[in-house]
């Protein structure tokens, strides 16, 4: 398995990029933002990667940042999403973006990248929904699940919060307050907890 590539970014495509380390040119399919984050042919860069294996191909998939391999996994882990369609959505969105538009439910921002319809997007939002906050740099964070505490994240998500912050300050709330605490008082006591010095 092949983790990242470090080396000289010898030529890029439409939706691939040729790097090469030590003399050998890897082609690594990517998405339209990793290819801009990579810069100028002939500079040096990092590529995480990922494999892909099927009965008639061997791909490698290259990604800017760690977080962009992990939403691109994320996306083909659903019914429907195929590496092209997955480079399609993260053309447009960065992991931020994405994430919170899958903690948002919005399916209509997933639904702008090429070959994804409404169905497809509103499949890839109820089925990663319970994962948006998961895929944070490589961290796991615990999103609260139902009741108030979820609702308490919405709020937050929907004031401009990032899903993780939302997510830490409304668990400290909770911690703090209990589990029959009202809806009012988490968000209330989130926000003093999210607050920025």
């Amino acid at each position: 398995m092949i983790a990242h590539l470090n080396g000289r970014l010898a030529s890029t495509g439409i939706d691939y990029a040729v790097i090469d380390v030590s003399g050998v040119g890897y082609l690594v399919g990517a998405s339209a933002k990793t290819l801009t984050a990579l810069g100028a042919a002939g500079e040096f860069v990092t590529v995480h990667t990922e494999m892909l294996v099927s009965e008639d191909s061997i791909r490698l998939m290259g990604f800017a940042s760690a977080d962009e391999r992990d939403w691109f996994k994320l996306l083909t882990s659903v019914q429907g999403v195929g590496a092209k369609v997955a480079l399609a959505i993260l053309s447009i969105l960065a992991p931020d973006e994405l994430r919170t538009a899958v903690a948002r439910a919005d399916s209509a921002t997933i639904a702008r990248a090429n070959g994804v319809g409404p169905k497809l997007a509103q499949r890839i939002v109820n089925e990663l929904k319970d994962k948006a906050g998961l895929v944070l740099g490589g961290g796991p964070v615990a999103v609260p699940s139902g009741g108030a505490a979820a609702d308490a994240v919405s709020a937050l998500l929907n004031l401009g919060f990032k899903p993780a912050e939302a997510s830490n300050a409304v668990n400290a709330a909770n911690d703090e307050l209990g589990n029959a605490a009202t809806l009012d008082a988490l968000v209330r006591l989130a926000l003093k907890k999210a607050a920025r010095p």
